[in-house]
């Protein structure tokens, strides 16, 4: 047996296909590593090196995703709020480009106690990086607020993809925008920077509800403004 010439990205995605075919026909339980490496045309070898084992496989799209969105918010952004939500869209859209796929990993999911386990620890992984972001960002942040924001969309983007999961209709990206749009404004982080006065004197209004270190970023972004 050969492996497939392709570049390191293909090749995983194209194993994580081969593997999701022989879950949905066989069963998680009843596939070994053996077929998987066979249908996708590498060795035994390569397969361990791409993938500890077999769950790794079901949530290899989730560990890139993750280390992706690290790397997108370790580097600045105007709004962290906004950033955040925009990591969720990345998510959403990665999953949405090809929804058969999608829902076939989350029907597997649904159907072995321990991918769903691992399905949890993975949710909160995601929430856990979009907290440290946040505090990290916006120095003085009540820790309350990062989780509580961080949380929430969270939650948010998990209904909108489940909404796509359970299909068959397509969920444009547009319904999970305007619930990420709905949540910034519950915290009162939404569209107040979206026209910024140019002017030498600057009178601010922010919602009570608004995080006070998000109120400090907002008055300094217009001092240096």
């Amino acid at each position: 047996m050969s492996d497939t010439a392709a570049s390191p990205a293909a090749s995983r995605a194209h194993v994580v296909a081969a593997a999701l075919e022989l879950f949905a026909q066989h069963g998680f339980d009843q596939t070994t590593v053996e077929q998987i490496a066979r249908a996708a045309g590498v060795s035994r070898s390569t397969f361990f090196r791409q993938f500890g084992g077999k769950d790794d496989v079901v949530f290899a799209d989730h560990e890139d995703l993750i280390d992706e969105l690290r790397e997108d918010l370790s580097h600045p952004h105007e709004n962290p709020w906004a950033a955040v939500c925009e990591a969720s869209m990345k998510v959403y859209a990665h999953f949405a480009a090809d929804p058969e796929l999608a829902r076939r990993r989350y029907a597997i999911v649904r159907g072995v106690p321990a991918l769903r386990d691992r399905e949890i620890v993975m949710v909160f992984r995601y929430e856990r990086l979009f907290d440290e972001y946040l505090r990290g960002a916006l120095p003085g942040l009540d820790p309350l607020d990062a989780v509580g924001f961080s949380a929430l969309v969270t939650a948010v983007h998990n209904h909108v993809l489940r909404r796509l999961l359970r299909g068959p209709k397509r969920v444009p990206a547009s319904t999970l925008r305007r619930a990420l749009n709905d949540a910034m404004e519950r915290f009162g982080v939404g569209s107040a920077e979206d026209d910024p006065a140019d002017d030498d004197v600057v009178v601010a209004v922010f919602p009570k509800r608004m995080p006070v270190a998000e109120v400090s970023r907002r008055l300094q972004s217009q001092l240096d403004a």
